[in-house]
């Protein structure tokens, strides 16, 4: 097996700025202003893999790398979480990270302690390919009881874990929930987004029907391809009211947009430009909050050949949308969901999509 460790540097070598050593480990759900959106982990761990391959030997790029990774805040994102009501590991080289995030500057934002976004993102074991799938934030689950016992123990809207449990429950909620065992979370919040984009040149986004925003200045969308700044894809991902499934083509919207940050992260020209290639990976660092082990330097350089092409957006199966209780809920296809995630606890996706093919 080839070695993926990554590079020792030199003795010469010396970073731009002292590492940094981040010791913060919060074991609260994070105030509303702290919250994480979840598509900027892709970003930045892609970013920091155009670092990471183009440093080779170089002692100041890894160097500058690490001194990245310690901008980035920790959580304590299994405490409390009994490890014998936790699926096992079957897969052990394959990597599952739990990434949720909520809009807390959304203009149509009531409530910011529950999740805009669930993700899943599966890493193969070989890490030529990923799946990112989102579970619909009003998915109707069965939720464990809270560390305080004063909340749970009910069937409820899975995002509604995080608000009574903070991050440990949410994850109890989707490893219950799935059957797979999560090995690392990542917290990401749009605060900060517009310039991550902006320091990119922007995005590239393909319409597929004509809209207008809801949220002032009330941006006009028309089919067809379109660049767009960081408000304005900021503004079409936020968008679920004009559209006939609502928070569905939402998730799509922000699956498209993961690639399209992925792909321009991933162009050889921002590896050439030292002045936005810093500005990308600071602002995406301090936009991110990671459990406390998860080596997220580590993590980028295994990653470092993987590509957008070779990530695939996938929506957990749902049968219907319906209400409980005076809540509007989607109720999960229980068949298609457990063959999903069967594939994704024994790192076997490549049999699945070849059965579930995605647009």
């Amino acid at each position: 097996m080839a070695d993926t460790s990554p590079p020792v540097p030199s003795q010469e070598a010396s970073p731009e700025r002292p590492l940094d050593v981040l010791e913060q480990t919060p074991d609260k759900a994070p105030a509303p202003s702290r919250k994480r959106r979840w598509w900027r982990l892709i970003a930045l761990v892609l970013g920091l893999s155009l670092v990471l391959g183009a440093a080779g030997s170089g002692g100041a790029l890894w160097l500058y790398a690490r001194s990245v990774e310690g901008d980035i805040e920790r959580v304590d994102a299994f405490a409390g979480v009994p490890e014998g009501a936790r699926p096992p590991v079957v897969a052990e080289k394959a990597h599952n990270y739990l990434v949720v995030g909520s809009d807390s500057r959304a203009p149509d934002s009531t409530d910011g302690s529950r999740t805009d976004a669930i993700l899943l993102f599966h890493v193969a074991a070989d890490r030529k390919s990923a799946q990112m799938i989102s579970i619909p934030r009003d998915t109707w689950v069965q939720v464990p009881k809270s560390a305080d016992g004063r909340h749970g123990g009910t069937e409820a809207k899975i995002n509604a874990s995080f608000a009574w449990g903070g991050v440990p429950l949410l994850v109890r909620t989707v490893e219950g929930f799935t059957g797979v065992r999560m090995d690392s979370v990542v917290l990401i919040d749009f605060a900060g987004f517009e310039r991550i984009v902006d320091t990119l040149g922007g995005v590239d986004l393909t319409v597929d029907k004509d809209f207008t925003s809801i949220h002032p200045p009330h941006r006009k969308f028309a089919t067809g391809d379109q660049h767009m700044d960081g408000a304005t894809a900021l503004d079409y991902a936020r968008q679920r009211y004009q559209f006939k499934d609502g928070d569905f083509t939402r998730i799509r919207h922000q699956q498209q947009l993961v690639r399209a940050v992925v792909a321009k992260a991933t162009q050889r020209g921002l590896m050439r430009d030292p002045g936005r290639l810093n500005g990308f990976l600071r602002a995406t660092a301090k936009a991110v909050s990671v459990d406390k082990d998860l080596d997220l330097f580590g993590t980028a350089w295994s990653m470092r050949d993987l590509r957008e092409e070779a990530i695939t957006s996938i929506t957990s199966p749902s049968s219907s949308t319906g209400m409980i209780g005076g809540q509007s809920v989607v109720l999960s296809d229980e068949q298609a969901a457990a063959g999903l995630y069967k594939a994704v606890r024994e790192d076997d996706m490549d049999t699945w999509l070849m059965e579930n093919p995605q647009d």
